[in-house]
């Protein structure tokens, strides 16, 4: 059969056990190389050197949305029909890499911010962290796809608990080190990105032999299409509204949280770091476990007490307030604990997108659902910094109570996340 792109070419067959089994191996041993210099370019320490650097809270908030960046999955989907998911992949990596290489002189951007030339400074991180949130996203469009190939549906939870495992520990050694790095060298960025960015390049070797089931049919993989399933898909739907709201609330209390605690209660920036280990030591304790749990009884209770007890979390940050040590030792818990709620939400989210996934194309379902989602959650703090900048501006005192109310009325809703996920019970 033919059609206006060319012959439609059979669906390709699925993966036999040794390739399945290959690349379960290569995602297990190569993910934590990918998700440290992803996470580090992308997340906590780039929020930390732009308060280093003086950026506004508005700025910080745009920093924390770039995961906008991930409507580029939709027009990438064209490129799954024409290229092998796998050099897709790996060309994404690579221009990764060289967004990233002007973060390596953060020595000579905390320099110009010294001498006053802030906005500059700022602007050039912005730069390149854009181009690396950019790549990485354009990377990922194929990653779920090809991890969906390599796993049955009864084993996802198993599977996904194992890889995020071995990925956060590499993590909570990353920091714990780079923590020691700033108690002694405050401000000094640099090292810390080279680092990550070694990881990015010894990634690409790895993942060269990943397996994949092919998509390429002959027929274009055009965003419309991926689009229309929101139309056509209702519990497809409902998954996106409660899993996007979450995300939306997630990204903005820890990214606020932080700015919180360094640029108003007075933590430096080794102390901040102390609980970003404990947040992925929460995750390397539980997302086993929890693969096991949603494996056996479904994702709904999962979504539900995950939500209410972040909640409660949530809601208790409104005694943080001096730079004590017990203060830091509270948020060291904090993290710990919502890490753990928040991996049990996530294995329990990955169940069902798999599980809407069609298994011989499931890109556009991947691909939609992490498009909405991500732009839910960038979406947020973008809202959130521009609220707080305008709510502080001239305000010398009671700056932390500002804070404090966004926290309560997140606190709020995160309680209702659960709602529109409450009929995924297998």
């Amino acid at each position: 059969m033919t059609t206006p792109d060319g012959p439609i070419e059979p669906i390709a067959p699925p993966l036999d056990e040794e390739a399945r089994r290959r690349g379960r191996r290569i995602a297990i041993s190569s993910h934590p190389l990918g998700m440290t210099f992803s996470l580090v370019f992308t997340q906590h320490l780039p929020t930390l050197a732009l308060v280093s650097l003086g950026a506004s809270e508005a700025m910080l908030g745009i920093q924390s949305g770039l995961g906008a960046m991930d409507l580029l999955r939709l027009p990438a989907l064209r490129v799954v029909s024409v290229l092998s998911k796998r050099t897709i992949l790996i060309a994404g990596q690579v221009v990764a890499l060289l967004a990233a290489a002007p973060l390596l002189l953060f020595p000579m951007l905390l320099d110009q911010s010294l001498r006053g030339e802030t906005e500059r400074a700022v602007a050039v991180a912005m730069m390149s962290l854009v181009g690396v949130t950019a790549a990485v996203r354009v990377a990922e469009t194929v990653w779920f796809p090809m991890l969906r190939s390599y796993v049955e549906a009864e084993r996802i939870g198993r599977f996904f608990g194992a890889l995020r495992s071995s990925w956060h520990l590499a993590l909570i050694v990353y920091y714990l080190g780079a923590s020691l790095w700033l108690r002694e060298s405050p401000d000094s960025y640099g090292p810390l990105f080279a680092v990550a960015w070694g990881c990015g390049l010894l990634r690409i070797l790895m993942i060269r032999r990943m397996p994949e089931r092919n998509e390429r049919t002959g027929q274009r993989i055009r965003a419309r299409e991926a689009i229309a399933l929101l139309r056509h898909e209702p519990r497809l739907r409902q998954y996106l509204l409660g899993v996007g709201f979450a995300a939306s609330i997630r990204n903005s209390v820890i990214t606020f949280l932080i700015v919180m605690m360094r640029r108003e209660v007075g933590f430096t920036d080794a102390e901040v770091l102390y609980t970003t280990v404990a947040s992925f030591a929460g995750g390397l304790a539980s997302l086993y476990p929890w693969g096991l749990a949603v494996d056996r009884v479904g994702s709904a209770p999962v979504f539900r007490a995950t939500a209410l007890a972040g909640a409660l979390l949530i809601g208790g940050l409104v005694f943080v307030d001096h730079a004590t040590v017990p203060t830091l030792l509270g948020l060291i818990a904090f993290f710990f604990t919502f890490s753990i709620l928040n991996a049990g939400f996530g294995v329990a989210d990955t169940h069902v997108l798999f599980g809407l996934a069609p298994p011989d194309a499931p890109a556009r379902t991947l691909v939609i659902a992490a498009v909405v989602t991500s732009l839910l959650a960038s979406l947020s703090p973008l809202a959130v910094g521009a609220g707080l900048e305008w709510l502080l501006a001239g305000r010398e005192t009671g700056r932390v109570v500002v804070y404090h109310g966004f926290f309560i009325g997140a606190a709020i809703c995160y309680a209702m996340t659960f709602v529109p996920l409450r009929r995924f019970r297998s």
